[in-house]
């Protein structure tokens, strides 16, 4: 099956967000992150942010800011969970609403990650790998937006909104109007395609 280019791009920006969320990029991946380019929307402006902000980056400055953030001393400032920022609390209802789904897609969590599958890297991984069939054949429309919409719609846009303005967050607040950004389009997208 071909996959439409919209949806692949949309499948690239999904994979990116999920690489750059899931550890702190490497010098390979600012020097990417540094050469992107947008246009004068908010997503275009959002990229080219992250750009400016990528190329003044150094690995070890831009893995301190990766530890303070998701790791830290005890937690990171942010909790990058569906289930905490649904319920407050780890390992929730909204984990074993996606464990279920993800069993009925034939998802399984890789075996070198020891996170909860809700963490937003995964999410992002997850939406991607439906898109482009990943896990079978691509996932229809009808199924990627129910997906986005029960597992990631709910608290993405809160979480890359709190990524912005969070008080250790350099290039993660660029990372976060990114993705900010590119849930708000999917949101709408998806809203579109309403019956």
């Amino acid at each position: 099956m071909t996959i439409a280019t919209e949806d692949r791009l949309r499948a690239d920006l999904y994979n990116f967000l999920g690489l750059m969320l899931s550890g702190p990029p490497d010098q390979m991946l600012l020097d990417q992150c540094a050469h992107l380019t947008g246009d004068d929307s908010e997503m275009g402006q959002a990229i080219a942010g992250l750009a400016r902000v990528a190329k003044a980056s150094k690995p070890r400055s831009v893995e301190s800011e990766f530890n303070a953030l998701f790791i830290g001393l005890g937690r990171g400032e942010l909790l990058p969970y569906a289930s905490y920022y649904l319920t407050g609390f780890l390992n929730e209802k909204p984990l074993a609403a996606l464990r279920s789904d993800m069993a009925a897609r034939a998802m399984t969590r890789a075996p070198n990650v020891y996170e909860p599958e809700d963490n937003i890297a995964s999410l992002m991984e997850m939406m991607a790998g439906m898109i482009v069939g990943r896990f079978g054949k691509p996932a229809t429309l009808d199924d990627q937006k129910m997906f986005f919409n029960k597992h990631i719609a709910p608290w993405a846009g809160h979480f890359f909104s709190d990524l912005e303005a969070a008080k250790n967050s350099i290039l993660y607040a660029s990372l976060g109007a990114v993705g900010r950004a590119f849930m708000n389009i999917e949101r709408e997208a998806f809203r579109m395609t309403a019956r």
